[in-house]
């Protein structure tokens, strides 16, 4: 059950998981009907539930028979989105502190078409104000799909102007937020070699592939 794949990444055990799930189908029930609907061995579902009572899951109902229900799943995703929400900030922190912010100067290379599409996806996804993109229309289309609302895009085909790919390579270029940038060099079906690029937070470069974005943009809109 997808459920309890997920609640167990969330950090309960599989005999919570499946006993807090058996439970939200039951509403409310005895133990040993717990451990029925769950397949939980008896002598191992009232710890379980005793842990689900602890976790904020389950709460006891009478003694004469002793019942549990289900506490509200709902409120469970609240507190536990506001956990790793604290858990992503706090390590955030403790990376800034370990590893600063790239220098503008600095020039990472990228190899494999997976690592360079993966690293497009993240910029457009973070982006804030802009995007600048250019090349490969059918990736293109892919990043603007995922583009988050709000962002202002600008797309065009390199297309009219200097080639600044070798022959048996196809260009892209991205920007995001003018505070990064990425050229990237995709091989055609029988080139030779492995797809490349750079990424770099080099204003200089950043300022020059929007320029040549926007003069592909209008020398397309002249065709």
């Amino acid at each position: 059950m997808s459920a309890v794949i997920h609640l167990q990444a969330l950090g309960l055990t599989e005999y919570e998981a499946r006993a807090y799930t058996a439970l939200l189908a039951l509403g409310r029930a005895v133990p040993a009907r717990v451990a029925r609907q769950a397949g939980i061995p008896r002598p191992k579902i009232y710890e379980t539930l005793e842990r689900l009572e602890g976790r904020g899951l389950a709460a006891k109902m009478g003694q004469n028979p002793l019942e549990y229900a289900p506490l509200s799943a709902r409120e469970y995703l609240a507190r536990a989105r506001r956990s790793f929400d604290d858990r992503l900030g706090a390590l955030d922190r403790d990376l800034s502190r370990l590893a600063p912010d790239p220098a503008p100067e600095a020039v990472y290379h990228l190899y494999g078409e997976a690592a360079i599409r993966s690293l497009c996806e993240d910029l457009t996804l973070n982006a804030r104000r802009s995007l600048f993109m250019a090349g490969e229309a059918t990736f293109a289309g892919e990043l603007e799909r995922l583009t988050p609302r709000g962002v202002q895009l600008r797309r065009t085909l390199l297309t009219g102007l200097p080639s600044i790919a070798a022959e048996g390579q196809r260009a892209f270029l991205l920007t995001r937020d003018g505070e990064a940038a990425l050229i990237a060099h995709f091989i055609d079906e029988d080139g030779i070699g492995q797809a490349h690029g750079v990424h770099t937070h080099n204003p200089v470069i950043i300022h020059l592939i929007e320029g040549y974005v926007n003069l592909a943009s209008r020398e397309a809109g002249s065709a």
